[in-house]
């Protein structure tokens, strides 16, 4: 069993056996530590791990769709594990109260109804926290540095943005507290619906795929149903991020699109239905090897908590 020992002790045993002060080295063991967690924060640990271990497969992917490549990555990074970690923990926390309201038991089996609606809720509430790191991502993505020119002695001016935080903060003085919050009502859409459908389609691809008489789900459907789930999420999502996206590059020099009714309509009057559908290809590439690594790393983790618990 994996221990760690935490010494007090200090230079020469200063604080040993001395009664008031501080007690003596206690082993501090793996399953306390889990047990100290609890099950509902492991689920938020695991999902942490997961999203920040898929970070390195999607994150090129995702900055090609609006040709930035690795612009914006440090909102990715510092944030991608939160998102991850509040998706899969609100999820299960509110899984488990549904089926306890429902059934009379948290453990007990929930319907598709349960587990849909308890995707959208992980959706919404990550929207609130995610928004304002969207809009800085979008912003460093589109933003053109400027070069300098041959021809003209002019020093070359700085870019609008020096980072993701200065994003943040310059948006926050030109448009206000609202403009960290530009294009919710696209992101919210997006992440209720595309949230419901990702946690459904795995639960129903891992019960479909495992044989009966087990429990659990192998390896090879872990990685197969998350893949899928994640492909079929960013298949619906796609038309909304899309306006996510546009909305939230909209500066407030310009105010191109009064809400999102509005950019939509716009969007297809000027370029066609299949605007809405631009880079869901490329989306879906993505989301297939992001999505398994994400799966695969909670499920392991939790497989993990559930091993040293149950040991202990």
């Amino acid at each position: 069993m994996l221990q760690i020992t935490l010494s007090l002790e200090g230079p020469a045993g200063l604080w040993k056996d001395r009664p008031g002060i501080l007690p003596s080295p206690t082993p501090l063991t793996l399953p306390a530590v889990i047990e100290a967690a609890g099950t509902a924060g492991m689920d938020f640990i695991a999902g942490a791990i997961g999203g920040g271990l898929s970070t390195a497969v999607g994150y090129p992917l995702d900055t090609v769709k609006v040709w930035g490549f690795y612009k914006g990555v440090t909102a990715s990074v510092l944030t991608v594990s939160m998102i991850s970690s509040v998706s899969f923990g609100t999820y299960k926390n509110f899984l488990c109260a549904i089926c306890k309201l429902r059934y009379g038991a948290a453990e007990a089996k929930p319907s598709k109804l349960d587990i849909s609606l308890a995707g959208g809720a992980a959706g919404a509430v990550r929207v609130v926290l995610t928004n304002p790191s969207e809009v800085a991502k979008v912003r460093m993505q589109t933003q053109r540095n400027p070069h300098p020119s041959i021809t003209s002695p002019q020093p070359v001016p700085k870019p609008k943005y020096r980072g993701s935080l200065h994003c943040l903060k310059v948006v926050a003085k030109e448009e206000g507290f609202g403009g960290l919050y530009k294009g919710c009502s696209a992101l919210l859409c997006r992440d209720c619906s595309s949230s419901a459908i990702y946690f459904l389609t795995y639960s129903a691809l891992c019960d479909w795929l495992t044989p009966a008489g087990k429990n659990k789900p192998g390896f090879l459907v872990v990685l197969l149903s998350g893949g899928f789930a994640g492909v079929l999420a960013w298949a619906l999502a796609t038309p909304m991020d899309v306006i996510k996206s546009r909305m939230q590059t909209d500066e407030s020099e310009q105010h191109k699109y009064k809400g999102l009714i509005h950019c939509a309509r716009e969007s297809v009057r000027k370029e066609g239905a299949k605007v809405l559908f631009k880079g869901l290809s490329l989306n879906c590439i993505r989301a297939f090897p992001v999505n398994m690594v994400v799966f695969v790393t909670y499920e392991g983790v939790m497989r993990f908590t559930d091993h040293y618990t149950n040991k202990k």
